[in-house]
């Protein structure tokens, strides 16, 4: 699961190209980094705060090294304050999770279905919100165009950022076993997406191999592969219509290119992206601050230089400063182009940020 999801109680065809990574950071209005090191926040805009305390707050962003925001809703005001400071705004699009009530009461076969046959539209696996589309769908891929256009369209946006652009975790972190009661040492039924009528059928049309009649279909590699490129494809899709708006696109996604395989199907060194921001949340796999060097240059080795990698830190994971401090180091270090930030960035933050 994401980030949001564990702390509720506290995201082409093959013969298109979308922009560049040098077209972007050649464009001064939509360039993803700066100055060569590039720090982002994620943000949830909220209703009634005081413009002063808007302007105050991304002054102070922009002042510390913050290149841009990557807003989960749109906010005028928010948009508007945070770019005449300058900053970018981006808009943080919830992808194939969506519990929209219009989607659930009129489109439920748009939803992925378990090996063991539950919909997310009825039966969400871990949590009610975990509303996950079927990415064969063709009326999904539909959708999420239209979707896309529609936020790319706005002059206040500078880019998409996806989020939840996967199947539903099929194994979640370590870390989270204990709070759903569960030991994922394989591949569950209930939790392994998507068996839809749309998927199967996809995947005989190109394979020949009739799904349901596998034994063991966990052990696939045709079906595993199949459901990586079905992601793949849905990305790329979404990145010609940012192309068309010369906008960059980027990604939220698991901490590194072997995780994201296993976990969720996400094969994000094959996306058409501007910039990746892998979630390396380091607790959640029980792993010290260390690994996240590591998985910052697993990410960079896989990516051969097709565009940038973000190193995405979740700071309630760092106790102290020098921690975090530590965490920025390294992942600069091992390659990475910046770093991204989730959870709250007041004053002690800033200054650790000015001081890597």
């Amino acid at each position: 699961m994401d980030k949001r999801t564990f702390l509720k109680s506290l995201i082409f065809g093959a013969a298109a190209a979308p922009l560049s990574p040098t077209a972007v950071l050649d464009s001064p209005q939509h360039r993803m980094t700066k100055s060569g090191r590039s720090f982002w926040v994620w943000a949830r805009p909220r209703p009634g705060e005081d413009e002063r305390d808007l302007d105050q707050r991304y002054r102070a962003w922009h002042r510390a090294g913050i290149t841009g925001v990557l807003f989960e809703t749109f906010s005028e005001r928010h948009y508007r304050i945070a770019k005449a400071e300058g900053l970018q705004a981006h808009r943080w699009m919830w992808t194939l999770n969506r519990g929209d009530a219009e989607l659930l009461r009129n489109h439920r076969d748009w939803y992925s279905v378990s090996r063991s046959g539950k919909s997310c539209a009825t039966d969400p696996p871990y949590v009610n919100h975990y509303r996950f589309l079927c990415p064969s769908h063709p009326d999904v891929l539909r959708f999420l165009q239209n979707e896309a256009q529609q936020l790319l369209e706005n002059p206040l946006v500078d880019g998409l950022h996806l989020d939840f652009i996967r199947y539903v975790d099929v194994i979640l972190p370590v870390n989270l076993w204990d709070k759903y009661g569960l030991e994922q040492q394989r591949e569950l039924p209930d939790y392994d997406f998507c068996y839809s009528t749309y998927s199967k059928a996809k995947f005989k049309k190109e394979t020949g191999i009739d799904i349901n009649r596998v034994k063991y279909p966990d052990q696939s590699h045709s079906w595993r592969t199949f459901r990586y490129r079905e992601i793949t494809h849905l990305v790329n899709q979404l990145a010609e219509i940012a192309a068309s708006y010369q906008k960059p696109m980027s990604a939220a996604v698991f901490p590194t290119p072997e995780v994201a395989r296993r976990l969720v199907r996400q094969d994000w060194p094959s996306w058409n992206l501007d910039a990746v921001f892998p979630m390396i949340y380091h607790r959640f796999y029980r792993e010290p601050v260390s690994w996240i060097g590591d998985a910052v240059q697993e990410g960079v080795d896989q990516l051969r230089g097709r565009f940038p990698l973000y190193a995405g830190l979740f700071l309630p994971d760092f106790d102290r400063p020098e921690t975090l401090k530590e965490a920025i180091a390294l992942a600069f270090g091992r390659g990475a182009a910046g770093v991204s930030l989730f959870g709250n960035v007041d004053d002690r933050i800033l200054k650790t940020v000015m001081s890597v």
